[in-house]
């Protein structure tokens, strides 16, 4: 099988929340936005948001749960200064800043963010991740 990611789907509470969220705080627009469901494209993976009772019908599990979710998502930058100039321009949109970025033990830096359902963003800088110029590794 190729190594490869298409879709990550976010299963959330309040879909239009998180719709509004998106849009507002990170300025993605959203490619489709239909009835109980959007999609907004991002460097070659497709972040779709949709109701926890669907996605859970949809999978076959029930949808309690709580706690950590185990995963995180990660915005890779360019640089040091472009991590702190995205976090000041979240901050001051009001957005939720969990660790403020710092400098890590293997050489880069990072911050974490979470959205309003406790999804945490990573905001990185790794020096040893080359970007393209559309933000793609390398």
């Amino acid at each position: 099988m190729e190594q490869r990611l298409t879709f990550i789907t976010l299963g959330v509470g309040d879909l239009d929340m998180m719709k509004t969220w998106y849009r507002e705080k990170f300025g993605w627009i959203p490619f489709k936005d239909e009835e109980g469901i959007c999609f907004f494209k991002l460097n070659g993976i497709i972040l779709g948001l949709y109701p926890i009772h669907e996605l859970a019908k949809d999978v076959g599990i029930p949808e309690e749960g709580s706690g950590f979710k185990r995963f995180t998502f990660a915005i890779n930058f360019r640089s040091s200064e472009e991590v702190d100039q995205i976090t000041q321009h979240l901050r001051v949109k009001g957005v939720r800043i969990v660790r403020e970025p710092e400098n890590v033990f293997w050489g880069g830096y990072r911050g974490y963010i979470a959205d309003p359902e406790d999804n945490y963003w990573e905001l990185a800088f790794n020096p040893y991740l080359e970007l393209d110029e559309h933000g793609n590794i390398r």
